[in-house]
């Protein structure tokens, strides 16, 4: 099992569910986990359950909610041996999720922000407590992708223990991709049109990197979900 912490206060639900369905259609299981303090994957993902935790399944993709830790979960699944996926996926806003859901130096770490001075100071608290230097990918939404942004987040992490990771992604901040989010959303659907072709080579890169998976095998899995 690989864990994958998507960290910062920005929204990132729908991004981290687009990038597990691309998963999911390789074939691979996959648990979303969201830990954050508003869990907006409660309102946002269909489901007939309504209790403070559990889990559904959102087109082949399990989506855990409502869950303070690891062992919960395994309770949960009665299973306190491991969880049985291939990818846990955790949305992460604070140290506590950090901590309780046990991210380790060796796991994948994005952080998701945009310029916004709250979700840049916010986001970072996170960091504030680690003890050893870890390896964190940027996913950036701007809408001009200006080398001073990115310098004012170096400045801003600066004391942290962070190692960035010189490749950087970024999401455009456009109209166009809110609105299919949005559409998507009502339907109760995941699909990719009327997304930019941006953000989705972005998922589709992300996709691939988590998996280490060759490039034309993520290619195929995307299609499949373009006809959706």
């Amino acid at each position: 099992m690989k864990k994958v912490a998507f960290i910062g206060c920005y929204d990132k639900a729908d991004m981290i569910i687009y990038i597990s369905k691309i998963l999911t259609n390789m074939g691979k299981k996959v648990l979303v986990i969201d830990s954050t303090v508003l869990q907006k994957t409660r309102y946002i993902v269909p489901t007939m359950k309504a209790f403070k935790q559990y889990i559904t399944t959102f087109e082949n993709v399990d989506i855990a909610i409502g869950f303070e830790n690891i062992g919960q979960i395994k309770v949960y699944l009665g299973n306190m041996e491991k969880l049985d996926y291939d990818y846990v996926l955790i949305d992460i806003d604070s140290y506590r999720g950090y901590y309780y859901f046990q991210i380790k130096t060796e796991d994948k770490k994005y952080f998701v922000t945009s310029f916004d001075i709250y979700n840049l100071r916010r986001g970072l608290q996170v960091f504030r407590k680690l003890e050893e230097a870890v390896e964190v990918t940027k996913l950036l939404f701007t809408k001009e992708m200006l080398a001073e942004e990115d310098n004012y987040l170096n400045y801003l992490s600066k004391g942290l223990k962070i190692k960035w990771n010189t490749n950087i992604l970024y999401f455009p901040f456009e109209i166009g991709d809110q609105t299919a989010i949005f559409s998507n959303q009502r339907s109760g659907r995941i699909q990719l049109k009327g997304l930019s072709s941006q953000y989705i080579d972005n998922i589709a890169f992300i996709a691939e990197e988590i998996s280490g998976d060759s490039q034309s095998n993520v290619r195929r899995a995307l299609k499949m979900l373009e006809r959706n």
